[in-house]
Formats: C-alpha cells, structure tokens, sequence
C-alpha cells in the first residue's frame, strides 16, 4: 500500500472516529472536573497596569538580592545580563535602542508597566518551578531588578501601591491599535 493511501485511509479513519464520538465527547470522558472559583483565582493572571489585581505583601531590594543569586542568576546572570545557553534572558540595559538595527529588549528598555514584570515573574518563574515563589519573594525580585535597572533606588521596599507608581522608561513607546480590521473589546 503507498503512503498516500495510507494517509488518506488514515484521515478518513480519524473523521468517521471524530463524527461517531463527537456526541460523546460533549457528555465527556468520565475524568476531570469543572475548575472550581478557587482553582480559577489560583492562576491569578487579572495583574493591570494599574495595579488593580496585586496581592498584598512587600519586598525590599535587598531581600531580592539574595533571591535573585540563589534562584535566578543561574538562567539570568549575575549581572542580569542573560544566559543565552540557560534560556535566560537579559533583564536590564538596553534603553534608547529600540529604534536601532539592533535593539535590546529588556524589562528596562522595552516593558511599559512595573506590573507587567511582577504579573510574570509570578506566573513563569523560575523557569525550572514556575509559580513557586510567595507573593513577598517577587515583590523582592521586582525591586532587585528595577533597581538595577536604575528606576527605583537601592533601599526600596515595593508593593502593590509602589509598584504601579513606577513609571517605566518605556512607557510612552507604545500606542494604541487602531486598525478597523482589528477588534475592538
């Protein structure tokens, strides 16, 4: 039999498969549950550029330090430079390059919102645990990195009315979308 007339056989196979259980997939599969309000408010991603969304809680540049060294700087570096080879991204420095041939994109040089950097940090790392640092552990982070970035001094203590106080370097370097073909929420 030749590979196509394999893979035809095949498709129609996987189409009369989809048609005969489609009905049964709507009744389900017999595993899994609906996510729950909890299980919901546990992903957390509504963080605004405003702030609305923060958690309470506080860290302080110095205590980000000493994070940063034990569970980021392996990825990130020791200056925040990036570990290319780890997948680490540069994290500072860059600023007025965004319009050059080679531009650097940094929490510094491109994100418009202090938020944005607690919201992912939160969320994505580190890499290898995602999700596993407390709310006063990214606080710690986001003034470590900011304050290396020059945007907040070496004794902040950030939470969630400093934090969306910061006015980013970037903040001003994006505009609003308005395409007709794009839509509108």
């Amino acid at each position: 039999m030749s590979t196509m007339v394999r893979l035809s056989a095949a498709l129609a196979l996987l189409a009369w498969a989809s048609a005969a259980h489609a009905e049964e997939g709507l009744r389900g599969y017999g595993f899994g549950a609906p996510a729950s309000a909890a299980d919901i408010a546990a992903i957390d991603i509504d963080v605004m550029p405003d702030g609305r969304g923060l958690p309470a809680g506080s860290g302080s540049v110095a205590d980000g330090r000493a994070l940063f060294a034990e569970r980021c700087a392996v990825c990130h570096g020791d200056g925040l430079e990036g570990v290319p080879e780890a997948g680490g991204a540069r994290l500072v420095g860059g600023r007025g390059t965004l319009a050059t041939d080679k531009p650097v994109k940094t929490v510094e040089s491109y994100w418009p919102y202090a938020t944005t950097l607690f919201d992912y940090v939160r969320r994505a790392m580190p890499f290898t645990d995602p999700g596993s640092l407390t709310d006063n552990e990214v606080y710690a982070l986001s003034a470590f990195i900011l304050s290396r970035a020059g945007i907040v001094g070496g004794d902040a203590v950030l939470d969630a009315a400093s934090l969306a106080r910061i006015r980013m370097p970037n903040r001003d370097g994006f505009f609003p979308d308005d395409r007709p073909d794009i839509r509108r929420r």
